[in-house]
C-alpha cells in the first residue's frame, strides 16, 4: 500500500484501543461493514451529464450516482448546487438535510423506507413532480409544499401509516384522486381546476 492510499480506521482504531477486545459471540454474528463519510473523491466519481446552467458561459455535471457507496453523511454535497438528478440508495444516511441546498433537484433515489425512525421531512421548494416511489413508515410531518406536483395518487396507508401533517401548498395539483391516508390530521393544499380557479 502506498503512502497516498487512503486507509479508513474505525473509531476504536483512532483512539488506540484494542479491536480484538470483545471479539466473539457478537462478532461471529454480524460482519463489520466499512462506512465512510462522503468526499470529494467519491462525488467526482460519481458526478456525470455536464450541461450549461442558468448563466450562459457557465457548465455543470447535473446528475450524481452515489449508490452502494456505504455512505453514513453527505455533508459534502451541500456545494453541489446544480444537481438535478440524485441517486443515494442502498447506503447509511440518517441526516439528508444537507439536500436543502440543491435546489435544482429534480430526481431523488433515496429510499426513506430505510429511515426506520424519521418522523419529520421537508424537501420544500425543490421541483418534484410526482409521488412515485416515496414511502415513510414513520414520518408524522411531510412538508412538500413549493413544487411541481400534480398528483398525489400514489400517497397510500401502507407506506405512510404514521403521517399526520401533509402539506403540499405550492404545487400544481388537479386532483387528489387515489389519496389513502386515513390517520391524517391536517392536509395543506390547493387545488387547480378546469377553469382556472384555486379551491383551498
Amino acid at each position: 500500500m502506498s503512502d497516498d492510499d487512503d486507509v479508513y480506521l474505525s473509531p476504536e482504531e483512532q483512539l488506540g484501543e484494542d479491536t480484538t477486545a470483545g471479539e466473539g459471540e457478537e462478532g461471529e454474528e454480524t460482519d463489520k461493514i466499512q462506512v465512510l463519510p462522503l468526499n470529494k473523491e467519491i462525488i467526482i466519481e460519481g458526478l456525470s451529464l455536464l450541461c450549461q446552467t442558468g448563466k450562459k458561459l457557465e457548465h455543470a455535471f447535473i446528475k450524481l450516482d452515489l449508490k452502494e457507496r456505504a455512505l453514513t453523511d453527505i455533508v459534502a454535497i451541500s456545494s453541489y448546487i446544480h444537481i438535478r438528478f440524485l441517486d443515494l440508495s442502498n447506503n447509511y444516511i440518517s441526516d439528508l438535510s444537507p439536500l436543502a441546498s440543491m435546489t435544482h433537484l429534480l430526481w431523488l433515489k433515496q429510499p426513506l423506507s430505510e429511515f426506520a425512525f424519521l418522523q419529520w421531512l421537508s424537501v420544500a421548494s425543490n421541483q418534484i413532480v410526482d409521488m412515485e416511489g416515496l414511502v415513510g413508515p414513520s414520518i408524522e410531518t411531510l412538508i412538500l409544499s413549493g413544487n411541481s406536483i400534480r398528483k398525489i395518487s400514489g400517497m397510500q396507508s401502507a407506506d405512510f401509516a404514521n403521517l399526520v401533517i401533509l402539506e403540499l401548498r405550492g404545487n400544481h395539483l388537479e386532483t387528489t384522486s387515489g389519496f389513502d391516508l386515513p390517520n391524517l390530521r391536517k392536509l395543506y393544499l390547493v387545488i387547480q381546476t378546469s377553469s382556472g380557479l384555486q379551491v383551498q
